[in-house]
């Protein structure tokens, strides 16, 4: 990868971190309110035909939280491995990660044929 290629794609990435933290912090901001909710033992909502009880749009919310976790490691980890100049090779075998799948998903740490076998084993 010649410099003004990891430039650029060290700008995406960026980007996307951005939004992904100003994503979570949005979310952030939803549970904590969810929770100032929740402590608020006058609401029955456990038995509102209406609406979807705050236990399940927390499990909800914690999930997709969780998932955003993730990503800003992904992330952190994609830039790290670029910065050092890991970036494009697999973490398992060390072959070229296909320059598809980095599109697809840009925080790729293994070629397809290593993210096959480690999702067949998770299995």
């Amino acid at each position: 990868m010649d410099p003004q290629e990891a430039r650029l794609l060290d700008t995406q990435l960026a980007e996307r971190l951005a939004d992904t933290r100003l994503e979570a912090a949005r979310l952030d901001e939803s549970l904590a309110e969810l929770l100032r909710d929740r402590a608020d033992g006058t609401a029955d909502d456990e038995h509102d035909p209406e609406g979807t009880p705050l236990s399940a749009e927390w499990s909800r919310m914690a999930g997709v939280r969780e998932a955003l976790t993730r990503s800003l490691h992904e992330l952190e980890a994609a830039r790290e491995r670029l910065g050092a100049g890991g970036y494009g090779d697999c973490a398992r075998c060390g072959r070229p990660i296909g320059a598809a799948r980095l599109t697809a998903r840009p925080t790729a740490e293994l070629c397809i044929d290593c993210a096959r076998r480690a999702e067949s084993r998770r299995r």
